[in-house]
């Protein structure tokens, strides 16, 4: 389908551009300006007429029940992110082996954040989304002089000159964008799907025409912008009009032949006019290309090239506090509190208008019987002048007293406040979570708050930080390939819990280390828990010397383990006894075992010697030999009985033994 815009006649790329970015301001003016400079305002307490809850309100008293929760919000996230020092990590791609390439990019990388203070920019961004719902940072490439001390040796090496190297370098620069002066597609619900983002702004003369000095833009008369309170960045303040041009960025896609029409009025040479010429030979090019467009005071095209990058993504990140389905503008802290914070106020100013009628004096008097020209005022030692007795002509007059359930109900409207952000500080929790709670509740209290708070966190690290660190090192890879080799990393960020989230875990873990002693094995390492989790400043070196602790002494090492040799060898030795008794009461069975197989024997042979004795040849001494025969064989089957027995006997008990 043929796009209308690229058929239009006569239309440049900037005044294409001025045309879709003026359609966003209009989109914005009337969907979200005049909410966005009320929030400012609540957050900042500034008070302004439009304000007003009642057309009678003369209290312009602001709580700072939403300030507090917007500082809260974005200290829990700002210490989830940035508490523990290190921030962001490296992960290599599995198949590489070789961490030291890893280990230089994230010192690099580190060291290069410091360098252009993208902490500070990132913090900004964060509060920027809790009071506007979305935060906003342009990525900004910039070639800056870096200047290291040195010396150098003069005289042929006799003395040394102390100065400084300077060194020309590429750097990248995160730059939070407010609401107002960024624009985008109103269709679009993220920066990658939309038609293109604009930044507009005013900016110093002065950089622009430094930019022209360089080469950076054309070269053009600048002229200073008019006033517009839309863009500025405090509407409060009076404009400066002076030394000022306004800029409008333009990343996105634009119509092919505006591009090639632009490219060829910037560059006027030979080779582009013989180029221009074989194109409008052609057939009208369609479709869209991804560029950079910077015009000054809405109409000078300073800038036009192709997307340079070699990702050819947008040098614009931008994360929402809380999603709102299908839109790019989220919810912030300012939204979730409006309502409680206008009651709250309301509240708050009527009772102060309240105080003025019923705490200052006021006099009801007879105009009539006052004297001509009096002026009529209260103060001390004041002389009040009547014609005739004062009693009967002044008196005090009063409204009433101020009913004192505003003060109760004050309270509620804050807890209110409270309740819709999430935001609870150590000022917030007694009264709101321990002084009426049980434990139980408590927890459940805090545990419902950490969630939110982790919610908005990774939120913020896949929308923001990920892609905020992803798109930084891929400048450096292309711009700076000598400190950054090109390689395909995965960032990690390396957050960790919030302040509040921090202290409830540690009272948790005290409350279990109360219930083990010193002797478990458990308690140093909830000790070690304990400090970690605690904001101490010399955190690190309680956790090395505790791991030195934990480490066994050599000494103790050796004796224990001489110790641990003495009672093996005790054992074993008392392990051979009991095998040796053992084996002594097993030969001593086996012997009584023999002894009564061979008792028999002996009986027989001495049965025997004891028949053949005392015997002489004759028939008296054979009927003898027989009679003793006879007896010996008696006794021999009764000893056989016996023997048996005991034998069964001793048999039954080496079973039992």
């Amino acid at each position: 389908m043929e796009d209308y815009e690229n058929k239009a006649p006569d239309q440049s790329v900037e005044s294409w551009v001025i045309n879709k970015v003026d359609q966003w301001r209009d989109h914005y003016t009337a969907n979200y300006e005049q909410k966005f400079d009320e929030y400012y305002r609540l957050w900042r307490g500034v008070w302004a007429a439009e304000d007003k809850t009642r057309e009678s309100e003369r209290s312009r008293l602001i709580s700072p029940a939403l300030q507090q929760a917007v500082e809260s919000s974005v200290a829990e996230v700002e210490e989830a992110t940035f508490g523990r020092g290190k921030w962001f990590d490296i992960r290599d791609d599995r198949n590489d082996q070789d961490p030291t390439d890893i280990a230089y990019l994230r010192e690099q990388l580190s060291e290069d954040f410091q360098f252009t203070k993208t902490r500070k920019a990132v913090a900004e961004c964060i509060l920027n989304a809790a009071v506007f719902g979305t935060g906003v940072g342009e990525l900004v490439l910039e070639e800056v002089k870096e200047m290291k001390p040195a010396t150098q040796p003069i005289m042929d090496g006799a003395m040394k000159a102390v100065g400084v190297t300077v060194e020309d370098r590429v750097v990248v620069k995160l730059r939070p964008i407010l609401p107002q002066n960024f624009l985008i597609d109103p269709v679009a619900t993220s920066i990658e799907e939309a038609l293109g983002v604009a930044i507009d702004e005013f900016v110093p003369k002065h950089q622009v025409e430094m930019g022209i000095q360089n080469g950076i833009y054309r070269d053009v008369d600048i002229e200073n912008s008019s006033t517009d309170t839309d863009i500025e960045a405090d509407k409060e303040l009076t404009s400066y009009d002076e030394d000022k041009v306004r800029l409008t960025k333009y990343y996105g896609l634009v119509p092919r032949h505006l591009y090639n029409d632009a490219v060829m009025e910037v560059d006027e040479d030979e080779m582009s006019k013989t180029l221009k010429a074989e194109e409008e030979s052609e057939e009208e090019e369609e479709g869209y290309v991804e560029v950079i467009v910077v015009i000054a005071n809405g109409g000078q095209l300073l800038k036009i090239e192709e997307n340079p990058y070699m990702m050819q993504d947008r040098p614009v990140v931008a994360f929402p506090w809380d999603v709102v389905p299908s839109r790019f503008w989220g919810r912030g802290i300012c939204e979730k509190g409006y309502n409680s914070q206008k009651a709250l106020d309301a509240e708050l100013r009527a009772r102060i208008d309240a105080l003025a009628l019923t705490v200052h004096p006021m006099m009801a008097m007879d105009a009539s019987r006052m004297p001509r020209g009096a002026k009529l005022e209260v103060r001390p030692g004041k002389t009040i002048l009547t014609n005739g007795n004062p009693a009967e002509i002044l008196q005090p007059f009063k409204f009433g007293n101020l009913d004192q359930v505003t003060f109760a109900q004050a309270g509620e409207l804050q807890k209110m406040v409270q309740m819709a952000t999430g935001a609870i500080d150590a000022a917030g929790i007694p009264g709101t979570i321990n002084g009426d709670a049980a434990a139980g509740a408590v927890s459940m209290s805090m545990g419902a708050i950490i969630k939110r708070h982790k919610r908005t966190l990774i939120n913020f690290q896949e929308s923001f930080l990920i892609p905020m660190i992803e798109k930084t090192a891929w400048r450096y890879m292309q711009f700076d390939p000598d400190h950054y080799p090109v390689s395909d990393y995965k960032f990690v960020p390396s957050s960790s819990l919030g302040v509040i989230a921090r202290e409830y875990e540690v009272t948790q873990l005290v409350q279990l280390l109360q219930t083990l002693g010193q002797d478990s094995p458990m308690y140093p390492m909830l000790v070690s828990a304990v400090i970690d989790n605690m904001g101490l400043s010399n955190r690190e070196e309680l956790m090395t010397q505790m791991q030195q602790a934990a480490q066994p002494n050599p000494e103790a090492q050796q004796a224990a383990q001489a110790q641990m040799q003495q009672q093996q060898a005790i054992a074993e030795a008392q392990l051979q006894l009991i095998q040796a008794q053992a084996q002594e009461a097993q030969a001593r069975a086996q012997k009584y075992a023999v002894e009564a197989q061979l008792e028999p024997q002996v009986v027989q042979a001495k049965m025997a010697a004891a028949i053949s004795t005392n015997l002489q040849a004759g028939n008296t001494d054979d009927a003898e030999f027989a009679k003793r025969a006879k007896i010996a064989e008696l006794m021999l089957k009764e000893k056989d009985i016996v023997s048996n027995e005991r034998i069964a006997a001793m048999q039954v008990a080496s079973r039992k033994q």
